[in-house]
């Protein structure tokens, strides 16, 4: 006799799946994970699972079911607090809207993510955030915009990265040739 599959272990299945990199696998067993939470009215595990799957279908190359499967997790974590977790859906929707070329909605999404973040004190995913939306302005030739995104995802940072200060110098570098005094 086999048991039923509990929310708890599709969600272990989809992670075991992911680490091995079998993404669809990965959503699969997110998707039945959020059925079964949604079913037990857990409906923050189940949006969690919704942003599970969202990134797999993200990872296999599916940019349209990841958008559905992120669709509306951010109003759940929304109306339940969890700051973190909301912005943590936006920044889904925005690398799923990326993916489909929506870069529009795409920044729109990650400059939301990136400002709940920062309500919630997280600012090592906000750099990541903004270093996602300094990217795509960079693709679309907005160089301006992409630098004041990028430096302004690691102003809020207080323990940067190597990375993060090597990056941080060299944002810094000309605003200081500018704004050093002449002899």
């Amino acid at each position: 006799m086999t048991q039923a599959a509990t929310p708890q272990s599709l969600a272990k299945e989809g992670q075991t799946a992911y680490q091995r990199r079998d993404y669809l696998a990965a959503a699969s067993a997110f998707e039945a994970a959020r059925w079964g939470y949604e079913a037990s009215g857990d409906t923050l595990n189940a949006a969690e699972m919704a942003n599970n799957c969202s990134v797999a279908y993200l990872q296999a190359g599916d940019g349209e079911a990841a958008l559905a499967a992120v669709e509306g997790s951010e109003a759940v974590f929304a109306q339940a607090g969890d700051l973190r977790r909301q912005g943590m859906a936006l920044g889904n929707r925005g690398a799923a809207l990326e993916a489909l070329e929506r870069p529009e909605g795409a920044m729109t999404a990650y400059q939301q993510a990136a400002d709940i973040l920062q309500q919630a004190g997280e600012d090592q995913m906000r750099a990541q955030v903004m270093q996602s939306l300094s990217m795509l302005q960079l693709q679309l030739g907005r160089r301006l915009q992409a630098l004041a995104s990028m430096q302004s995802g690691l102003e809020g940072v207080e323990h940067p990265s190597v990375k993060q200060k090597m990056i941080k110098k060299l944002l810094n570098t000309p605003l200081e040739m500018t704004t050093r005094k002449k002899a």
